[in-house]
């Protein structure tokens, strides 16, 4: 069935990303057992634990705005997931796939950004004024993240593994 209102848009981009937030709480944990470096491990165990407080945002922003999520595959996130595990299988443990793993979550960090942002003008423009705040904390949430991951792939020591 064609999305022919805003209404409509809204209501199948956050069910994307709903479907992408549940797809990242499975696959943090794995990021977290193969990186190395403890505090990478410990940065995806945090993230961990803040989606899962973001994946229920969405369920409460859903429940008071009357919405009704749809069951849809974040094909989007599934991707770089499986480009993530790919790395995970071919990079050896130690500083590179560290440095695989940085890049791999920034890249899926860009991607929530981009939906949140979007997500929060479409609110706007629907007069979803309880879901403009909502959402707003989760892409606070989600560029603070991108900022952790830059400043501990400054900090890696990757020429080591030269």
């Amino acid at each position: 069935m064609p999305i022919k209102a805003v209404h409509e848009l809204f209501i199948h981009e956050l069910s994307d990303t709903y479907s992408a937030e549940k797809q990242m709480t499975r696959s943090l944990p794995k990021m977290a057992k193969h990186a190395t470096d403890p505090e990478l491990a410990a940065a995806f165990e945090a993230h961990l634990e803040e989606t899962r407080g973001q994946v229920a945002r969405i369920e409460e922003l859903a429940e008071a705005a009357g919405l009704k999520l749809k069951r849809i595959k974040c094909e989007g996130m599934a991707g770089l997931i499986e480009e993530a595990t790919s790395m995970m299988d071919q990079v050896e443990e130690g500083p590179v796939l560290d440095a695989a793993l940085i890049g791999a979550a920034q890249k899926a960090e860009h991607y929530e950004i981009a939906s949140y942002t979007s997500l929060i003008l479409m609110a706007k423009k629907l007069g979803l004024a309880q879901a403009v705040p909502l959402l707003q904390a989760t892409l606070k949430e989600e560029q603070a993240t991108d900022q952790k991951l830059s400043v501990l792939a400054e900090a890696q020591q990757i020429e080591q593994a030269a």
